[in-house]
């Protein structure tokens, strides 16, 4: 072992002058040392010393690692780990500009201070009939800033069937914990009725309880389920906040707009903007003014306040559908089936002698906490004869990667969330230089 050890190569043996000048001397030699750690580690294991180029391959890979390009071949429109909702161009484009000197604060009619973000805010309340608004950087933030200034010390119902935990560990529990909240359960875990929040109220001194409604996000129930409409819990001697999650523009099924719940007489809702309105990520609480107001004077609220990228992000997303028209994730979900089918046989056709492929009718859906057990028709390219585990590692060596899903024992790359974006020639590009005759 100690041999091997002794052929491991020092960390100035890594320090390639291209690398350096490239992405610094600090971050190539922080990589490096990292790297030879590992080795160090695996040598020590068993496993013995990797070749110069391999080494040299794992330290430009690593050191080349960011928010980069990828091609979405899961069907999943909404995929969370690939960053939600694609912008619309409008929507690039301003934040592009918002990079310079922009008006944050500024009211560029007379020159004088204004208040942070207030066209965007103008533009939600026209979209969606509010009295007010305020922009924060998600919908967590939103939920909390919502709960610190109108439930802190207070009792919060919530039904037990709504007590979810979302992607990344996000425990509704947890949130009401770190609000100052004392959270009260009501109902059971399928089955809430109105007589279970009145109860508890009817038990508390006036002023004293909240209601919150949680949207369930990643899960639905059904079967023997109820669980009162919002115009009901409205109708509650208890301030309503309703956490809706995806942030419906028009009605989704059994899912409410948010216009719907405020006619509805919530008084507070929260949403977020990188779901269902197909933007930037971003919290939006939406209400009656005189709640939205009091959330902006809470402390918190500075903290969680997004930058101006964001703000004209948000900002271009609502002029889209104040225009009439939909963002990009919309066009995704409404896209025609036979369009895709057409574009994935232009796939299979372009590739049929390097592979051995077909075109499959496949079942996609929103993702990112929208539109639970909702799903669809697509088409997809699925590639099989060889390990699918090797294929998905040759495409996620390409520039720019691709991710698709293994099933079956074999690799599909949903035209749904590529052909709408108008990457199809792009990904046939990929896949023609992922899958050469030499590879």
């Amino acid at each position: 072992m100690n041999e091997k050890l002794r052929n491991i190569p020092a960390l100035h043996q890594l320090l390639r002058e291209s690398l350096v000048a490239e992405y610094g001397h600090e971050y190539v030699a922080y990589q490096a040392r990292l790297l030879l750690a590992q080795v160090r580690m695996a040598v020590k294991n068993g496993h013995d010393v990797p070749n110069e180029a391999v080494l040299f391959q794992s330290l430009e890979s690593q050191l080349s690692a960011g928010i980069d390009p990828v091609l979405n071949g899961t069907g999943v429109v909404l995929h969370t780990n690939l960053g939600r909702a694609p912008w619309a161009k409008r929507a690039q484009k301003a934040a592009q500009e918002a990079m310079d000197y922009a008006a944050v604060e500024i009211d560029v009619r007379d020159g004088k201070r204004g208040r942070r973000g207030g066209a965007v805010e103008d533009r939600i309340c026209a979209l969606f009939g509010a009295e007010a608004a305020l922009v924060v950087n998600n919908c967590a933030a939103a939920v909390l800033l919502g709960l610190r200034t109108f439930a802190r010390g207070k009792k919060v119902l919530v039904s037990r069937g709504e007590l979810v935990e979302i992607g990344g560990g996000y425990r509704v529990p947890e949130v009401l914990e770190e609000s100052g909240a004392e959270m009260v359960e009501v109902g059971t875990t399928n089955r809430t009725h109105l007589k279970d929040y009145q109860r508890v109220l009817d038990a508390l001194p006036p002023d004293s309880g909240v209601v919150l409604k949680v949207h369930q996000s990643n899960f639905r129930q059904e079967g023997f389920v109820t669980r009162p409409a919002v115009h009901d819990l409205a109708s509650l001697p208890a301030m309503l906040m309703v956490d809706m999650g995806s942030g419906n523009v028009a009605t989704q099924d059994d899912e409410p707009s948010v216009a719907e719940l405020l006619k509805a007489g919530a008084p507070v809702v929260c949403f977020s903007g990188d779901k269902l309105l197909g933007g930037p990520q971003a919290g939006v609480m939406v209400g009656k003014k005189e709640y939205v107001e009091k959330a902006r004077r809470c402390p918190l609220y500075r903290a969680l306040r997004p930058d101006k990228v964001t703000l004209a992000g948000i900002g271009a997303t609502l002029d889209v559908w104040l225009r009439g028209e939909k963002p990009p994730l919309w066009e995704m979900i409404d896209c025609d089936l036979e369009l895709l089918k057409k574009e994935v046989e232009k796939w299979a056709s372009a590739l049929d002698d390097k592979l051995q492929v077909s075109v499959q009718k496949v079942q996609g859906a929103v993702g990112g906490g929208s539109m639970p057990g909702k799903t669809w028709a697509s088409w997809a390219l699925c590639i099989e004869g060889r390990s699918p585990e090797h294929i998905k590692t040759r495409l996620l060596q390409q520039r720019p990667p691709v991710y698709g899903l293994i099933k079956d024992n074999a690799f599909y790359i949903d035209a749904r969330t590529i052909v709408p974006l108008g990457q199809s020639q792009l990904m046939l590009d990929v896949l023609h230089a992922a899958f050469t005759a030499k590879s």
